[in-house]
């Protein structure tokens, strides 16, 4: 498995977000509280990482 660089995880993020503003997320749907969207989200790019690369959290 590949080591995550920074270089890689800025490029992963890239292409993350790109993903996911193309497709509807209805757990979201009606969620006013940013701070939810947010975890929401970063907890499904570290899973979105931890499939392709090492690295420490």
């Amino acid at each position: 498995m590949t080591i995550l660089t920074v270089e890689i995880l800025c490029s992963e993020a890239a292409i993350f977000s790109a993903a996911e503003s193309q497709h509807p997320e209805p757990l979201l749907y009606g969620v006013t509280d940013g701070k939810a969207i947010g975890t929401y989200l970063e907890q499904k790019f570290k899973l979105y990482l931890k499939l392709r690369y090492e690295f420490l959290e």
